[in-house]
Parts: structure tokens; sequence; C-alpha cells
């Protein structure tokens, strides 16, 4: 489970115990994702925010007490476990959870369990949702186009081998893996109208006054999708970015910016770029694929969810 794997990643711990447990997690943070990204009216009119049109106070309500109770019960676990004897000497716990406990324990302390709950749910829906959904519409868009699958297998087997796991050291020589990964996110950015700016004093932009206190929400798939800026943009074709100096990681490139960009740019860019990089290598140079039923690729219905569509096979 990708949800699953990344938790483990960001925290080195479980946070659930069984398949049930699985699919209610992932359940929780699919919808509170959804509900942060869904349009609001507020967002455009704020004396609407009060009337919660859309529901999003409401699923906010509901799902981040639940998340909060997940992480109270190890939160709970790990300080029953560090009163233990010899708990540092026997512990294999080195992790970003236990570097944050420590600090909330050290004097003038500037974190506490409080804030390592918010911090977690940060991470959790921004960097594991967003991550999940970049890797289910790749998959989605490689099926749907088996001659770039073919072209990325073939470029993993000549550089790794085939079946063999994929290092990060090896992601500077998957030029074409890359370019996949670089054209998911301008046709599928995870976050298609960015994080909301508030302009801190009046500002002209080409003709048009920015005003200050103004919300401004950028639009970064109709950027992505915008046939002035992009050759035929509703086709995948990931040999665009090939030998093409356009890269999102300065947030340099205004028509290409998935994480943002200036000082506020996504703070695990890095780690989202490495995590997609080896989970979708992982997972086209580790299996072959195929669509349920003998669908044709041509029958596919781009808008499906990836497990709902497509099984994998040895």
């Amino acid at each position: 489970m990708i949800l699953n794997l990344l938790s483990k990643t960001f925290f080195s711990m479980d946070l659930v115990q069984s398949i049930g447990e699985i699919d209610e997690y992932k359940d929780m943070v699919g919808n509170l994702a959804r509900a942060i990204a869904t349009p609001n009216l507020g967002d455009v009119f704020p004396f609407l925010t009060i009337f919660d049109l859309h529901g999003i106070r409401w699923s906010s309500r509901t799902y981040i007490p639940m998340l909060f109770n997940i992480f109270n019960d190890h939160i709970d676990k790990r300080l029953k476990l560090r009163e233990e004897e010899n708990y540092v000497a026997k512990s294999s716990n080195k992790d970003v959870f236990e570097a944050l406990l420590n600090i909330s324990q050290e004097k003038g302390q500037k974190m506490d369990t409080e804030k390592i709950k918010h911090l977690f749910l940060d991470l959790i829906i921004a960097g594991i949702d967003t991550s999940s959904y970049v890797v289910e519409r790749a998959m989605t868009e490689l099926l749907h186009n088996p001659n770039i699958m073919s072209k990325a297998k073939m470029e993993l087997e000549q550089t790794i081998g085939i079946g063999n796991p994929l290092q990060e050291s090896q992601i500077e020589n998957l030029p074409y893996l890359e370019a996949i990964i670089k054209e998911t996110l301008r046709k599928y950015p995870p976050a298609p109208f960015l994080l909301p700016r508030k302009a801190k004093e009046n500002v002209e932009i080409h003709g048009y006054i920015i005003p200050k206190g103004a919300q401004v929400i950028i639009n970064e798939w109709g950027i992505g999708r915008n046939p002035n800026i992009w050759d035929d943009p509703n086709l995948f074709s990931p040999k665009r970015f090939l030998g093409s100096n356009i890269d999102y990681v300065k947030g340099h490139d205004c028509n290409f910016t998935p994480f943002g960009g200036g000082r506020r740019i996504c703070p695990g860019m890095k780690l989202a770029t490495k995590m997609l990089h080896l989970m979708l290598g992982s997972m086209v140079n580790s299996f072959n694929w195929r669509l349920e039923n003998d669908m044709k690729p041509e029958d596919m219905d781009l808008d499906q969810q990836l497990r709902a569509i497509a099984v994998r096979i040895n």
C-alpha cells in the first residue's frame, strides 16, 4: 500500500496494524485531502466562508480528530517505551518521531505533542496523498500508452537490469523516467491551485493591480494545459521534456511550478521527487502490467482509479 509505505518512510513507524485499518486510514486521508482541495466559494468571496457551503469545515472537523486519535495512540505507546530501563541503549527507533519527542522534553521547548500531531498531519496530507495520486496518474497514462511504457521498461532494463531494485543514485541516469514524472506533474498537478498567497502590499503585474491583502490563487492545472504555452497540452508526451531545460526544482520556470516557487516552495519537494522516481521506476521495472478483462488501452477511462482498472502480473 502506497499510503502505508510512505507513512513508514516519513516516521519509521506503522500507523496501522491490519488490512481493515489500512483501508480506514486511506479513506480518512483521502477524504480529508479531497476536502482541502475542493474549490471553495469562500476563497473567492470571503463573506461566504462562515456558511461552509461545500462542507469543507465539516469534513475537516470529522476526519482530523480521527487522525489525531491515531497519532495520540502512537505517541502514548512511544512515551511508555521511553520510560523503560535502558531504552536508549536497546532502542532501534532512531527516527524523526524520536527526535521530535527528544526536542519536546528539552528545556525551553519549541515542540510539544500537540505540535507533533499537527506536523504529522501536514506531512501525511501534503506528502502521502499527493505522491500516491501522482504515481496512480503516471501508471494510468503508461497503461493508456503502451509505447511509452515499453520505452520506460527498456531504459530501466538497460540501466539497472530488469527486476533489480532501483537505487536513489541511479535516478539521474534515467532521463526518460524523469520526463514521465515531469509530464505527469504538468498534466496532473497534485495541487491544482497550489497554496493560496496573500499580497503584502499593492502591486501591479502586467497592468493589473493586486490590492494589499488580496488572496492570490494560481491555477497550475490551467497553466499546464494552456495551448499558448504547451504544444498539444492534452497529449501525454514525456518526450517534450527530453533535452529541455524546463525544471521545477528552483521554481523559476513560471510555466511549470507543480511545487510552487519562491521562498514558499514546497519544503518536501526533494523527498517527493525521489519517492516518485523510486516508486514508479520500481513498479515498472519489477512487473509486467496489463489491463483487466482484456480491456484495450483506447477504451480506458482515465478518470477511474488505477486500482480499479489495472492488475500486475509477473
